[in-house]
């Protein structure tokens, strides 16, 4: 079976740029960004509560917990958020209706409810499509997460734990090669 694209960062950035012009853009921007910048699986998205990200303050965490029933291993894990994805948070909570509750779905449907992991699957599926990305999936960001980690040298055991693998040959089936790394890496010879 093949593996996700891991897009590349003008991909990353044009799909994120083609989000906020499409039906439902913010939401569409956010989902893929949970994706890619917390490494979270289609699954964990669609399970993610308001209340499961915000603090008391009604401001994004630094870092939340998965529910064990939310994850594939049946585990719960921590998920830290960067800047990046914090940020995107934060703005996008701004901008809903403040009777909002949390919870409520972070990432709703266009009905309002949540989606069902086979639904967002098809949501990815479009927005990589209207950004003429083939190969990329909902998986994508989950690849992309875990080999930017491992290129920029964080410890494996760390990309392990952020990733909820139990084992560390799990984790480096996600990373990609690229042919570019390949010839840098001989000329270091």
């Amino acid at each position: 079976m093949k593996q996700a694209k891991v897009l590349t960062d003008a991909e990353l950035k044009r799909v994120l740029a083609l989000c906020v012009t499409m039906q439902n853009g913010k939401r569409n921007r956010l989902m893929v960004m949970l994706s890619h910048y917390a490494g979270m699986r289609v699954g964990e998205i669609a399970s993610l509560k308001w209340a499961d990200v915000l603090d008391r303050e009604m401001k994004p965490k630094a870092m939340f917990y998965l529910k064990a029933e939310n994850t594939k291993a049946k585990e719960a894990r921590q998920v830290h958020l960067n800047a990046k994805l914090h940020k995107e948070l934060a703005t996008y909570w701004a901008q809903l209706d403040r009777r909002r509750k949390l919870d409520r779905p972070v990432i709703e449907s266009q009905k309002g409810g949540p989606f069902t992991p086979n639904s967002m699957v098809q949501a990815f599926g479009r927005v990589f499509d209207a950004a003429g990305i083939d190969d990329a999936s909902s998986h994508s960001g989950r690849r992309w997460f875990i080999t930017r980690l491992a290129h920029s040298g964080i410890s494996p055991k760390v990309i392990m734990e952020l990733a909820g693998h139990k084992q560390l040959a799990t984790t480096q089936r996600y990373i990609d090669v690229s042919d570019e790394q390949k010839r840098s890496a001989v000329e270091v010879l």
